[in-house]
């Protein structure tokens, strides 16, 4: 069986959630997220943000907590913006766009946005009432090409959009990538009093399923838990949720695991780059893009599933490499052999 470098979820969740789930298993609870663990879980993260008037919510996916954020913050006629290679863009099947809402794309290579990227898109929609109104900015860490956002990247967009009335979000599905990334500088107090809206993410980082989204703006706050519902995000056993985010946030093993991946990923990165390998973009997380000759390729694909993500001439290709909270020395070291023979 091929190891697959496809993604970070490919496993279940970490031992740790499963021991929890079944030792709590028979004991009774309150429903829809007021159970004690949901609750805990609550506290917990808000100590670790350092903001006790934060809410926070738990929803079962990502593209849930996009969809519910960003549908419930803006008014019919407000848009979101987006870098062209966003994950509400490309891989969420139009959920934003079907809530009535468009996005307007930003073309960036590195996946990340500034205020200089954001100013004449806002320039371009002041015939008002007649375009849309932008009024959401949504941001990835780390983003969908592995790269993260420094402290003062994100000072300066929270800023900018706190002068402009823009709300900023930041989509957290990789989170624990983002901050424990060996060249971050970013932290989650940080995030937490810079941003409006962000989530972690536990999909993508040990846990079966399960976002924790953090609502800072306090003017957001109010009914919110009416969309999760009406979105039919409201789980009636929350417990599920909560068990593995009281898991998670214990003794910091949310960032222990992110740490893991990404360090994962670096060996392979560091051995490519010893044999000269480009990359399509300079990352420290778990997601690297190396560019490969296509016979390389054909010869990692047949012990390894990965991502072809971009054609870059007639003889290369970039590839897409992910690794998670569960990947072992093994398969890294192997590809990394077959890296030294082949290259």
């Amino acid at each position: 069986m091929k190891f697959s470098f496809k993604n970070d979820y490919s496993e279940g969740c970490h031992p740790n959630i499963l021991q929890a789930l079944l030792l709590h298993n028979t004991n009774q609870q309150a429903g829809y997220g007021e159970d004690e663990y949901s609750l805990q879980a609550k506290e917990l993260i808000k100590q670790k943000i350092q903001k006790a008037d934060s809410e926070i919510y738990f929803v079962s996916g990502g593209t849930q907590a996009n969809l519910i954020v960003i549908s419930s913050i803006l008014r019919p006629y407000q848009c979101a913006i987006s870098a062209a290679t966003g994950h509400i863009l490309n891989n969420e099947t139009g959920a934003i766009e079907a809530t009535g809402h468009k996005i307007l794309s930003i073309e960036k290579e590195d996946g990340k946005l500034t205020p200089e990227d954001i100013i004449p898109v806002l320039e371009n929609h002041r015939n008002i009432p007649h375009q849309v109104m932008p009024k959401l900015v949504y941001i990835s860490n780390s983003t969908e090409l592995g790269t993260i956002y420094t402290l003062g990247e994100l000072e300066a967009l929270s800023t900018f959009c706190k002068e402009n009335k823009l709300y900023l979000f930041m989509d957290g599905a990789r989170m624990g990538h983002g901050l424990t990334s060996e060249i971050s500088d970013l932290t989650l107090e940080k995030v937490a009093e810079l941003t409006d809206v962000f989530y972690l993410g536990g999909t993508k980082n040990g846990a079966l399923i399960g976002e924790a989204i953090v609502i800072n703006n306090q003017e957001l706050q109010q009914d919110f838990a009416f969309n999760i519902k009406q979105k039919g995000a409201l789980l009636a056993k929350g417990r599920v949720l909560g068990i593995q985010f009281l898991e998670l946030m214990k003794d910091d093993l949310y960032f222990d695991l992110a740490k893991h991946a990404n360090q994962q990923a670096m060996k392979i990165k560091n051995a490519m780059k010893e044999k000269g390998v480009q990359f399509l973009s300079d990352t420290y997380t778990n997601q690297i893009f190396p560019i490969l000759n296509n016979e390389v390729i054909q010869k990692l694909s047949e012990k390894f599933e990965f991502y072809v993500w971009k054609k870059v001439d007639e003889n290369f290709s970039a590839i897409r490499l992910i690794t998670s909270w569960n990947t072992e020395d093994e398969p890294v070291n192997d590809f990394i052999e077959i890296i030294k023979t082949e290259l």
